[in-house]
C-alpha cells in the first residue's frame, strides 16, 4: 500500500529523498511504500544507531512484500539470515551486527541466499565490501518525539533514477488523491512500460502507468536507431496528447487524473477488463462496434499537431516508407532465420524491399488519418454501459502516426492474438464500408480493399519478425503459439491481385507463407 501523505513529506533533492516520520505508523507506510517499489536482485542498506527503527521498517517491508499484516518476522540478530518465499520472490532480511568482515559474511553463504533475492541488510558498514555497491541505502535516526524519525533515502549507479523516479510517484500519488491506495501490479503484454491498478478502501480503482522516456537503441540504418525509423513514441507525452485528442472528439479514451510527463507518469482512468472476445474467439457484435469506430476516426477531419501541455505540443509523425520497410524487414531478420535457419540473400532481400516499396509508395499518396497502430483486442476494452462508440474502451495508442486508413482496420480484423473467422471479417469490412458511405458517397470499396489487403500483409509480416524476435532476443518463447495464425492471415492477402509479386516472391523464398501448414 501506497503511503498516506500525511506521513511522508520529501524534501526535494535530486540526490537523496528525505522524509520525516512523525511516529511509528509513519515507518510502517514507508515500509509498505518501499514494498511496492522493490524488485528481486535489489539490496536495500539500513543503518541507524540502535533504536532507530530499522528492524520495524524491514519487518514492514518483509510484511508488504508477502502479504500478510500478521507474518512473525523477528530479528535476525542472532541467525544472522532470515529467509522469506513471498508472490514477490524471495526476500532476505539480514542483521550484520556480529559480522567482522565481508569475507566471514561470504563464507556464512550469503552471495547465493541474496542472489535473485529482495534483500534488507541491518547494520551493513560491518561488511560493505560483500553487498552490491547499486543499492539503496536508508539511513534512519531518531528526531524530537518518542517515536519520531528521519529517514534520509539515497541510491548508487543505475538506481539513482529508479530513486528519483520513486519521489515523483510517491507526490504524483499525494496530487491526485491516490497515495492511500493499494498497488496491485498488472500483467503487460510485449511493451517495455509498466502498469498498476490502484485500490482505494472504497473500492474506486485508477491506473498508474510507468512510461519513462525511451532510450535510444543501437543506429540500425543511416545511424538512427529502430525506435526512430519506426516512429515509436520516445515519451509519455505522445499518449498523454492523443488520449485528450481521442477523447475531444467523444471516443472513450481513459480520463487522466494526474500527471507527471517529466518523469514518465500517468494516473488515468481504470476502463476495467471486460474484453472484446470470448472463449470462443471474437464476439461479433463488439468487433463491429470497434469496426464502425474506426469508419467514424476516417470520416473525421483530425488535427496533425496536438497540445500536451501549456507549452508543449506533440506532433504526430508520418507512417512513412522508411518506417513501413525497417518493419516489413523484420521478417528477414528474425523470422526467416527461425523457420528456414539459413539467412535470405542479398538479392532476395533486395528484391523484397523493392516489391514492398512499389506497393507502398501509391498507397501513401491516398488519404491518411490518426492510425493508432495497435488497434487490437488487447488494447480493446467492452464498456456496456456507455452509449453506441463509447462502448469501445482504447488503450495503448502513444505509437500513432498519420497513415493510410486501411491499416488499424486490418490490425483490428485479423487480429494477431485471436483468430477472426474469414466470414466475420467479410462482414466487418461491409459493416466498415456502409459507415463509410454514410459520410461519403464517393467511398470506394474496391479501393480499399486493395489498400486493405496491401496493409494487412504488411502487417502480418512484420508480426511474424516479432513474435520471432521476442522469443530469440527477449526469451519469450510464448509469441510462438501466434505465428501460425499470423501465416494464415498472410497467405489469406496473398491471393488478393494487387499482392501477385510479392505472392511470387514468398513461393521462391519462403513458400510456407503462400499455403502454410
Amino acid at each position: 500500500m501506497a503511503e498516506p501523505a500525511r506521513h511522508l513529506r520529501a524534501v526535494e533533492d535530486s540526490s537523496a529523498w528525505e522524509i520525516a516520520l512523525p511516529d511509528e505508523a509513519a515507518t510502517l507506510a514507508l515500509g509498505r511504500y518501499l514494498a511496492d517499489e522493490l524488485r528481486p536482485g535489489d539490496v536495500l542498506a539500513l543503518s541507524g544507531g540502535l533504536g532507530s527503527g530499522k528492524t520495524t521498517l524491514a519487518r514492514a517491508i518483509v510484511r508488504a512484500l508477502a502479504g500478510e499484516d500478521a507474518l512473525e518476522v523477528p530479528s535476525p540478530t542472532f541467525t544472522l539470515m532470515q529467509g522469506y518465499d513471498t508472490p514477490r520472490g524471495t526476500a532476505l532480511h539480514t542483521d550484520l551486527y556480529r559480522i567482522g568482515n565481508a569475507e566471514e559474511l561470504r563464507e556464512l553463504g550469503f552471495d547465493e541466499a541474496a542472489e535473485g533475492a529482495i534483500t534488507l541488510v541491518e547494520w551493513p558498514e560491518r561488511a560493505a565490501s560483500a553487498l552490491n555497491p547499486n543499492r539503496f541505502q536508508i539511513a534512519l535516526d531518531l528526531a524530537g518525539p518518542e517515536g519520531a524519525r528521519k529517514a534520509r533515502l539515497t541510491a548508487s549507479g543505475a538506481l539513482i533514477s529508479r530513486l528519483a523516479r520513486m519521489k515523483a510517484m510517491r507526490e504524483l500519488l499525494a496530487k491526485s488523491g491516490w497515495s492511500d491506495a493499494k498497488r496491485l501490479p498488472i500483467q503487460g503484454d510485449a511493451s517495455t512500460r509498466a502498469y498498476e491498478r490502484l485500490v482505494k478502501s472504497s473500492g474506486e480503482t485508477a491506473i498508474l502507468m510507468i512510461s519513462p522516456a525511451r532510450s535510444d537503441g543501437p543506429p540500425v540504418r543511416r545511424g538512427k536507431p529502430y525506435s526512430t525509423i519506426a516512429k515509436l513514441a520516445e515519451s509519455i507525452h505522445a499518449f498523454a496528447a492523443l488520449d485528450r485528442g481521442l477523447r475531444a472528439l467523444g471516443f472513450s479514451a481513459p480520463r487522466i487524473y494526474g500527471e507527471d510527463l517529466d518523469n514518465g507518469l500517468l494516473v488515468i482512468e481504470d476502463l476495467g477488463a471486460e474484453p472484446l472476445v470470448d472463449a470462443d474467439g471474437p464476439i461479433p457484435e463488439r468487433y463491429e462496434a470497434a469496426t464502425r469506430l474506426l469508419a467514424r476516426l476516417h470520416a473525421t477531419a483530425v488535427p496533425h499537431v496536438l497540445p500536451v501541455a501549456p507549452g508543449r505540443e506533440h506532433v504526430l509523425p508520418p507512417y512513412d516508407l522508411e518506417a513501413f520497410l525497417i518493419e516489413a524487414e523484420l521478417l528477414l531478420d528474425w523470422y526467416a532465420p527461425h523457420v528456414a535457419r539459413a539467412l535470405l540473400s542479398g538479392s532476395a532481400r533486395a528484391e523484397f524491399v523493392r516489391v514492398w516499396s512499389g506497393l507502398l509508395d501509391d498507397l501513401l499518396a491516398g488519404p491518411q488519418s490518426w492510425t493508432l497502430r495497435d488497434y487490437h483486442s488487447p488494447n480493446l476494452i467492452w464498456l456496456a454501459e456507455r452509449d453506441d462508440l463509447g462502448r469501445v474502451g482504447l488503450l495503448d495508442f502513444q505509437d500513432a502516426v498519420l497513415g493510410p486508413l486501411a491499416y488499424d482496420v486490418a490490425s483490428l480484423l485479423q487480429d494477431a492474438r485471436v483468430t477472426v473467422p474469414a466470414e466475420l471479417e467479410l462482414r466487418l469490412l461491409g459493416a466498415y464500408a456502409r459507415e463509410r458511405r454514410a459520410t461519403d458517397p464517393e467511398f470506394d470499396m474496391a479501393d480499399f480493399a486493395s489498400a486493405y489487403a496491401i496493409m494487412a500483409a504488411q502487417r502480418a509480416t512484420k508480426v511474424l519478425g516479432i513474435f520471432a524476435r521476442l522469443d530469440k532476443r527477449d526469451g519469450k518463447p510464448q509469441y510462438l503459439a501466434h505465428l501460425p495464425r499470423v501465416e494464415a492471415y498472410l497467405a489469406r492477402n496473398l491471393a488478393h491481385p494487387v499482392l501477385s509479386r510479392l505472392k511470387e516472391w514468398y513461393e521462391r523464398h519462403l513458400p510456407r507463407l503462400v499455403e502454410p501448414g
